[in-house]
């Protein structure tokens, strides 16, 4: 690949086929490799939780909006658990009465225009701007803290949720756990665009969003937090993962730990030139 460098922007983050045809059809599905789930799955210890890419999309939106605003993984927890219990992590443009978006939310009861709502990053805004609110929302249960911000008469119902909320919470934000998904071929996009969502999750957060390499298909982009912290980078990587069915990241290299977009991961000992990046890098198809 030829070094091109420069600084986008900075961000406010045949042989089987033979032997299936002589053995027949239930050797032949054996053998064939399935077609991407467009799934992913975040991984704890004890653990795992699988959603659609879309919806992990959702709530890496949630998570990003979380940081952003100032909130930990207890405070991110307790978004993602109140949109798991709401929407199934779906931007519903229904629900009860006047309810729609991740959280259902409802314009009759002052959380903004229906399509202001519907907005994914203003709707978790407006979430945890409510969670602030709460009096003591750090020593509050999980439910009892969703409660509190969404008035449920169901107000229990949240705590089914919970540890799979904060399986997501504490992967993507880098302190435990990974997040890895099978997507279909990305479409292709431009660096740009990739730069554009950074800055769209992460305003005022101070990403620096480089173009490393570039071979005339690929793009190999380098994406730097303010603090270089592992964890810091573990979330940078995690954010890119999830966001990656929309984004058209192709694989997420941390390190030399290397999502793929084919659901695998891969760990190689990185080039000295980039053994001690300050960041990840993520490569996009760009034509």
């Amino acid at each position: 690949m030829a070094r091109t460098g420069g600084v986008i922007a900075t961000a406010a983050f045949l042989g089987v086929a033979t032997v299936a045809v002589l053995w027949g059809p239930a050797l032949y599905s054996s053998f064939t490799a399935s077609p991407p789930s467009n799934q992913c799955t975040v991984s704890t210890p004890i653990a795992h939780y699988s959603r659609s890419a879309e919806r992990t999309d959702n709530v890496a939106i949630i998570a990003a909006v979380g940081w952003v605003n100032g909130f930990d993984e207890k405070g991110v927890t307790i978004a993602v658990t109140t949109a798991i219990q709401e929407s199934g992590l779906r931007n519903l443009n229904y629900g009860d009465r006047d309810s729609v978006g991740l959280f259902q939310q409802r314009a009759s009861q002052g959380w903004g225009t229906v399509e202001q709502i519907m907005d994914a990053r203003y709707s978790a805004t407006m979430f945890y701007t409510a969670l602030g609110k709460v009096n003591g929302w750090e020593n509050l249960r999980v439910t009892e803290a969703a409660q509190a911000v969404q008035r449920s008469g169901f107000p229990e119902a949240y705590a089914s949720h919970e540890a799979e909320g904060r399986a997501w919470a504490n992967a993507l934000g880098g302190v435990e756990g990974t997040v890895s998904c099978e997507l279909t071929a990305p479409d292709v996009t431009t660096a740009r665009a990739f730069s554009d969502r950074v800055a769209l999750d992460f305003p005022g957060a101070g990403f620096a969003v480089e173009v490393l390499e570039s071979d005339g298909n690929t793009t190999v982009l380098g994406i730097k937090p303010t603090d270089a912290t592992d964890q810091s980078l573990r979330r940078l990587q995690s954010w890119a993962i999830a966001t990656a069915s929309t984004t058209g990241a192709e694989w997420a290299d941390l390190r030399g730990s290397r999502w793929t977009r084919n659901g695998t991961w891969q760990q190689s000992n990185p080039t000295q030139q980039w053994a001690n990046y300050p960041g990840i890098r993520v490569a996009v198809r760009t034509s």
